[in-house]
C-alpha cells in the first residue's frame, strides 16, 4: 500500500476515523482491525498511486512542452499518447475517489462502530396490561375454539 504518499482524501479519512492516516495504517495492521478501515485504506492506496501517476504524466508533458525545448522535438503522436495516458489515470482517480467517498458515506457512525462486536443494541420493550390490550378480532377467537 502507498502509505507515505498523501492523497486528496486523507482529510476525509481523518475526519471519519478520527486519526491521521499514518495512525490508521498502524491500526489496520493490528489483529481485529475493522474491515471498513482496511477497505478504506486499500482504496486510499489506489488513489495515492493514481494521483502519483497523474503528477508524473503532468510533469512529463510539461517537460516536453518547456519553452526552452527545441520545437522540432514536438510530436503530435507523442502528445496524443500522453493525453490518452492522462485520461486513463484521471478516470482511475475519479473511480477511486468515488468508491472511497461512497464507503465513507455508508459506514456506520462512530458511535455505532464504538460498540463492541456481537453486542446488539438494546431495545426497550413493554407490554400493555391486559385491560389496555387491544381486543382480539372475533374471527381470531372463533378460529381457536375447539371443534367437537
Amino acid at each position: 500500500m502507498s502509505r507515505e504518499r498523501p492523497s486528496t482524501m486523507d482529510g476525509d479519512l481523518h475526519t471519519v476515523f478520527g486519526h491521521p492516516v499514518p495512525a490508521l495504517y498502524e491500526a489496520a495492521d493490528l489483529p481485529g482491525a475493522s474491515p471498513a478501515l482496511i477497505r478504506a485504506l486499500t482504496l486510499r492506496s489506489f488513489l495515492a498511486v493514481t494521483e502519483e501517476q497523474i503528477d508524473s504524466i503532468r510533469d512529463h508533458v510539461r517537460a516536453d512542452m518547456a519553452p526552452d525545448r527545441d520545437m522540432s522535438e514536438l510530436s503530435a503522436d507523442k502528445l496524443h499518447v500522453d493525453a490518452q495516458w492522462l485520461k486513463t489515470a484521471l478516470d482511475a482517480r475519479d473511480g477511486s475517489r468515488a468508491a472511497l467517498a461512497d464507503l465513507l458515506r455508508t459506514m456506520p457512525s462512530p458511535r455505532q462502530r464504538a460498540r463492541p462486536p456481537g453486542v446488539a443494541q438494546l431495545k426497550a420493550t413493554a407490554s400493555l396490561p391486559a385491560s389496555r390490550a387491544a381486543p382480539m378480532p372475533p374471527r381470531a377467537a372463533a378460529a381457536r375454539a375447539p371443534h367437537p
